[in-house]
């Protein structure tokens, strides 16, 4: 562009000058386009973020959003942002229309003011000096010159969006916040020299440390808090939910830092060690223990990146795993599913130990960590734990007051403060204290296991490793995607471009209009090449008093056609602009775009692959290859890459198409000989366009493989942030994400050659037929067989076909890459689910008693199908009875649970209600009637009393303030500074365990259930608030005699009253009666309740 500049000025740079006063015009105008562009596809991008951030949020709690029908709620917040992100694409595109239209007015401009005043130079008898041949030459050049922002229109949208999108991601690297000062030399931090970790020891001291959390600024956490945790001994924190237990821990491990007060180790404060080989002397094992989708070895070496196989191996078996592991098809290259969903409880709860072990820690905090166990599990991690803390400074939080005590030192806490103080006698001789009163709640509270009593822990752990053996064979079974088929561009790419039009449909009006205007602009070649050849013989056939005249006349048609051409482009976005306007003022100046064709599309695209996803049957969830992060890649970058086939970008080819095709017909119709010479490289440059889409479509997935991948660890990563800062692993899993990357960057090495080969062809093409065609037009001139004008305008036919080509040619890699994405949504689109969470079809049973039977029930789960969850199962459950489900990890219980919920089908068998086959029933009416609490509540990141009515309509506030005064947490909402509109944070982030719970609980009762189950509803909560919250279900079956109650449990206080107590075990029922009759009969639940009475 400059090398022309330059030469125009050596052949004159009179006319040079006048020319290059429009060259700041042109490079300002675009500049500030590219502003505007970058601008919007910045606010499209955090619109649209919000819209993801919904989606992996019900993706990743999909089975609460089913159970409480949330379907429909969650599709209506989905779309709304989807609408608000459709005006932001709007503009956009409107944006990218119009520089383009500009573009091609500033083509004819050039031609016109060149012409002009070259016209104007040579007509002056001064300067006869300035040839037709430097007129032209100069022109040419300028134009080609300021002609390339016309090559790099089809990329200018893309570099624009590539600025928007990187705004906000350099915003964030940028940003720095007072909180996080601290973390900000994690990465910088390299500690895998063993030796570099300083050994962090001695008494750990909390001196008078207050603190509020950012989110609740208002409600003191902790209050002037003041204890010690001796050197090596264990000390135990105890108190009722919300007292300030876990978010000691969380101060320890430096997530915050104290508003006031210091915590110190060995008289130094915590602040004065490096974050990241601080936390490497801490060992956590949590409630909730945080598995990551990969290997076992790969999750215990998280605890210590540089771990050799043997100490992983001994770690694990400190941890009672290395058996079990071993017993695995895989041992420690076995696979856990995405947060563990591969592994039981206890399983979990050992690998998670393991993990803490394996780093040799200095300190352990153990919170909650076998309070969600049955007495099997429990016993088998309790017995690690215990000698896992010898010669370790451990400080245990525990709600089960049996686990802690034989601990050296034990705080009760309340509000944020230490109330008392002591050994567990010496607490438990204070008479009318707090440790006290709650022991004595918990005196009846046993573990229950369902195991015999007499069976030794090595029989336990043996049977424990064998029900998981087979359990594990789900990802090695998953089904594989046929990527082959996505990748194909045979026939069925014609009939995947038909079905997206078809989706469009609804704007076939507009679409039409804007595809008449593409025609029309795809006559701005032609038209060109006209008044260009007619340029030409005015200047040959005309005196210079002539010149003059005639060549300003045909100057001001140039001008007039880039006017009406740059119109034209701008029209085929701005119609469909005016048509939103008018819907956005016909409802009222609500948010509910309605955009280009192509926003219309991809909104209306995601939407329904939203919904799709929400039908598919849980099993279709429990493959890897459908989590909730690959999930959302598919609805946020598939559905932006089918924007390339419908949005502005089409606009580009089909006028690029329209003006090869009007170019073709002109060329042959003026001389057919010259054409053809048009035509060979025409044929070259259309071959190599296609094999690109090949190309593009292959490359596009394959790398969505690794993408979703990639995807997938960010998002369990960001989720799960707390556990990653806790074990120090950012470095690793920053290693892990950039080798993914790479991958992709790896894969796309020779594609990329490719593209490049093809991108250098297309450039050289152009000039390589020209200089052919002036060869073979200069012995056609010289035979007399051709006039100049009409070479001039066959070569300029030829030239605009072969760069309207050009255009397109170069945008065929995203043209495959649409195609592949479009397929692998209408593979979604064209799935059958065998369980439809959608339908609203089936009977809707009018007097429904919640009667249930479970008639010689088997299954299996689809993704292991050699593994027999429940063998025979025969039970029924008569309306109004309060049935107990008890037995060990794996034993079925939580399978009956979700078979009710028909999440899943049974495989043989029936299950009745109301002798009425579960599969003939209304599914959205099956769910409506039933109540789940589950043993890990999941919240939604909405206000309290939203998730309370989550997936009911028009609830009075009244009900809901009633519901949560019956699970025991209206005073505690009261107490917040917003009440019930406080926001609890993405999975309730913001509460405590038992908090979340609670709210778990009132959002069951508020539905009124006739069916109520229970799986482990009041696990993680203390002593006072179970107590309480157990009168509260008691009390919801007294209100409704004829409620139905199915409860999980493992401890006796919860189970003792029911009507009927199963004994489950290898998935059918090996004994069942009252507790009364069970204990009378002597058998297996009699010798688990001599165990527990002679247990902890």
């Amino acid at each position: 562009m400059i090398f022309s500049i330059i030469i125009c000025f050596i052949l004159n740079w009179k006319l040079s000058l006048i020319m290059s006063c429009i060259i700041p015009f042109v490079v300002g105008s675009s500049l500030m386009f590219a502003k505007v562009i970058t601008k919007e596809t910045e606010e499209q991008l955090n619109t649209y973020s919000k819209a993801e951030q919904i989606a992996q949020e019900v993706f990743s709690s999909l089975r609460t959003v089913l159970s409480f029908n949330g379907r429909k709620y969650q599709q209506k917040q989905y779309e709304k942002e989807l609408k608000l992100n459709e005006w932001f694409t709007v503009r956009k595109d409107i944006a990218f229309g119009t520089f383009f239209g500009w573009l091609f007015f500033i083509n004819f401009l050039v031609y016109s003011i060149g012409f002009t005043f070259g016209s104007i130079l040579m007509s002056d008898d001064t300067h006869h000096t300035l040839t037709i041949s430097e007129i032209l030459i100069v022109v040419n050049m300028f134009a080609q010159a300021l002609g390339f922002l016309n090559a790099i229109g089809p990329f200018f949208q893309s570099i624009s969006e590539a600025q928007g999108a990187a705004v906000s991601v350099f915003r964030l690297i940028d940003e720095v916040h007072d909180e996080n000062l601290n973390e900000r030399e994690i990465l910088e931090e390299n500690i895998s020299d063993e030796k570099s970790i300083s050994n962090i020891n001695g008494d750990i001291e909390f001196d008078n440390v207050s603190f509020s959390y950012p989110s609740r600024e208002n409600a003191t956490a902790l209050n002037n808090l003041k204890f010690i945790a001796r050197a090596n001994q264990t000390t135990a924190l105890v108190g009722s939910s919300g007292c300030g237990k876990s978010t000691c821990v969380s101060l320890l491990l430096r997530y915050y830092e104290p508003s006031s007060g210091r915590i110190m180790i060995d008289g130094q404060s915590i602040t004065d060690h490096k974050i990241k080989q601080f936390r490497q002397n801490i060992g956590v094992v949590s409630q909730e223990p945080i598995l990551f989708g990969l290997s076992i070895y790969e999750n215990i070496r998280f605890g210590k990146m540089n771990a050799t196989h043997a100490e992983i191996e001994q770690a694990a078996e400190q941890a009672n795993a290395h058996k079990f592991i071993m017993k695995l098809p895989n041992k420690y290259e076995t696979l856990v599913g995405e947060r563990g969903i591969q592994l039981s409880g206890g399983e979990k709860q050992r690998i998670a130990l393991a993990r803490a072990l394996v780093k040799q820690p200095s300190i352990l905090l153990l919170d909650e960590a076998t309070s969600a166990l049955d007495n099997v599990s429990e016993k088998i991690v309790q017995e690690a734990l215990d000698r896992a803390c010898k010669n370790r400074t451990t400080i245990v939080i525990a709600h089960r007051l049996t686990t802690i005590q034989n601990a050296d030192y034990i705080y009760v806490l309340d509000k944020g403060n230490v109330i008392e103080e002591g050994t567990h006698e010496t607490l438990l001789a204070k008479e009318g204290g707090k440790y006290q009163t709650m022991v004595k709640m918990q005196q009846s509270e046993k573990t229950i296991g369902t195991q015999d009593g007499l069976m030794n822990m090595a029989k336990a752990a043996a049977e424990d490793e064998e029900q998981l053996f087979e359990r594990v064979r789900q990802l090695s079974e998953s089904e594989a995607i046929d990527t082959n088929r996505r990748a194909s561009m045979s026939a069925k790419g014609k009939s995947v471009f038909l079905r997206l039009m078809k989706m469009n449909s609804p704007e076939w009006v507009f679409i039409l209009i804007g595809c008449l205007a593409c025609l029309l602009g795809g006559l701005r070649g032609p038209t060109f090449s006209i008044l260009f050849a007619k340029i030409i013989n005015e200047f040959n056939d005309c005196k210079y008093s002539d010149v003059r005249r005639r060549v300003m006349i045909t100057c001001g048609l140039f001008l007039l056609t880039g006017a009406v051409f740059m119109i034209v482009n701008f029209f085929q976005v701005t119609i469909l602009f005016l048509n939103y306007i008018n819907e956005f003022f016909h409802v009222r100046l609500q948010f509910v775009a309605f955009g280009v064709a192509g926003a219309k599309l991809v909104s209306r695209i995601r939407s329904k692959a939203f919904a799709c996803f929400l039908r598919q049957e849980v099993a279709y969830f429990d493959r890897p290859e459908n989590s909730s992060g690959a999930i959302c890649t598919q609805l946020s970058s598939n559905a932006a890459a089918i924007e390339d086939m419908a949005g502005s970008r089409l606009g580009v080819i089909c006028q690029a198409l329209s003006m090869c095709a009007f170019g073709s017909l002109l060329g042959f119709y003026y001389n057919w000989q010259l054409t053809i010479i048009v035509a060979i490289p025409f044929v070259i440059m259309l071959i190599v366009t296609v094999i690109q889409m090949r190309l593009g479509s292959w490359l596009k997935t394959q790398s969505d493989l690794i993408s979703s991948q990639a995807s997938t660890l960010a998002v369990e990563v960001i989720t799960n942030m707390r556990t990653v800062k806790q074990l120090s692993m950012e470095n690793e899993v920053l290693r892990q994400y950039s080798n993914m990357v790479h991958q992709v960057l790896e894969l796309s090495w020779k594609p990329e050659a490719v593209f490049a080969i093809a991108f250098a062809l297309f450039w050289a093409m152009s000039p390589l037929t020209l200089g052919l065609l002036y060869w073979r037009a200069l012995i056609s001139v010289e035979n007399n067989e051709l006039d100049m004008g009409d070479v001039v305008m066959v070569s300029a036919f030829g030239m605009f076909a072969l760069e309207a080509l050009k255009m397109v040619g170069m945008l065929a890699r995203r043209i495959g890459a649409s195609f592949a994405a479009a397929h692998a949504f209408f593979d979604l689109f064209d799935r059958t689910p065998t369980i439809d969470n959608g339908s609203n079809k089936g009977q809707e049973l009018t007097n429904f008693s919640g009667e249930t039977d479970f008639n010689q029930v088997k299954f299996v789960y689809p993704s292991r199908p050699t593994v027999l969850v429940l063998n025979k199962l025969q039970l029924s459950i008569k309306s109004g009875q309060r049935i107990a489900l008890v037995g060990a990890s794996g034993c079925g219980k939580s399978t009956i649970v979700q078979l009710l919920e028909r999440f899943y089908d049974v495989t043989h068998g029936e299950l009745l209600l109301d002798g009425v086959d579960i599969r003939k029933l209304n599914l959205q009416w099956l769910r409506s009637r039933l109540g789940v609490v589950s043993q890990e509540p999941v919240l939604f990141d909405l206000t309290i009393a939203e998730n309370i009515s989550y997936g009911l309509e028009n609830i009075p506030m009244n009900e809901i303030v009633l519901a949560a005064t019956k699970a025991n947490i209206h005073e505690f909402i009261q107490q917040l500074p917003q009440g019930y509109e406080t926001k609890v944070g993405v999975k309730g982030s913001f509460l405590s365990g038992g908090e979340k719970q609670r709210i778990a609980i009132a959002r069951v009762l508020i539905r009124r259930p006739k069916i109520l189950l229970l799986d482990e509803a009041t696990s993680a909560m203390d002593p006072h608030n179970e107590k309480i919250v157990q009168v509260t279900l008691e009390q919801a079956q007294t209100e409704d005699p004829s409620r139905t109650s199915i409860i999980i449990a493992h401890r006796l206080s919860t189970i003792q009253s029911c009507d009927l107590i199963c004994v489950l075990e290898m998935g059918r029922i090996v004994e069942s009666g009252t507790h009364t009759e069970l204990v009378q009969k002597g058998g297996i639940y009699y010798k688990m309740l001599n165990a527990q009475n002679n247990g902890h």
